[in-house]
């Protein structure tokens, strides 16, 4: 049973969340919150498994309640519910912690299997498409010092060299077939790999390994066109 906590500052849009997803044998609403503010205490004290929220809010917005309960430790993921498909609030939503975005007219066996996918670690947006979100936006991106080295990071370091080289191909948005393909090493490799990688860095998802590489200047943003 995976534990929802929905929030949205429509109580139209809240209602019809909470009838969809009551009508799910596989989840359960354990609340709602109406803001940020709200969001963050009400994660905090019910823990759900997925908090669906809402970018645009009164007060505090989905994006500073996103990074609050991402960098409260909290168990709990975070899926962002967005007008615009690849926008800056879905860019920002990402680098906030997120894992992931929905169109908010998204079909209710899309939304569904969204909030399946985010429960079980997964991440609800390719690192393909995550690259592209960065790409239009790198000038956002923080600036590295230009002598430093993404090897100076002491959350690489613990990477060995192959480790290293899967880090690098994650952060170039392949897919372990793709990176199998081209390691030429078997896909359940692979993703034995991507798992050790994920765990070292830490990361919670491949879309957070992807932001992560290009923070620290491992890939760099493709140029417009």
């Amino acid at each position: 049973m995976t534990s929802v906590l929905i929030v949205d500052d429509q109580p139209l849009q809240r209602l019809g969340f909470r009838m969809l997803l009551e009508s799910t044998p596989d989840t359960d609403v354990v609340g709602e919150a109406a803001h940020g503010g709200d969001a963050v205490r009400r994660a905090a004290e019910l823990r759900p498994d997925v908090i669906l929220m809402d970018v645009r809010m009164p007060g505090m917005d989905g994006i500073e309640a996103t990074r609050r309960v991402v960098t409260s430790g909290g168990r709990s993921r975070v899926l962002i519910l967005t007008t615009f498909d690849l926008d800056e609030y879905a860019y920002a939503a990402l680098r906030a912690g997120a894992s992931g975005f929905l169109l908010k007219d998204a079909r209710p066996e899309e939304l569904l299997a969204g909030i399946r996918a985010v429960a079980a670690g997964d991440a609800v947006i390719a690192p393909a498409l995550t690259r592209r979100l960065l790409d239009t936006y790198a000038e956002h991106l923080p600036h590295r010092a230009s002598d430093g080295s993404p090897r100076d990071d002491p959350r690489i370091r613990a990477l060995t060299e192959r480790e290293y080289e899967i880090f690098g191909a994650i952060g170039q948005g392949w897919s372990n077939s793709e990176i199998a393909e081209r390691l030429v090493v078997a896909e359940s490799t692979v993703k034995t790999h991507v798992g050790r990688v994920l765990s070292k860095v830490g990361a919670r998802d491949r879309v957070q390994a992807v932001i992560l590489a290009y923070d620290l200047g491992l890939v760099r943003p493709n140029p417009p066109g």
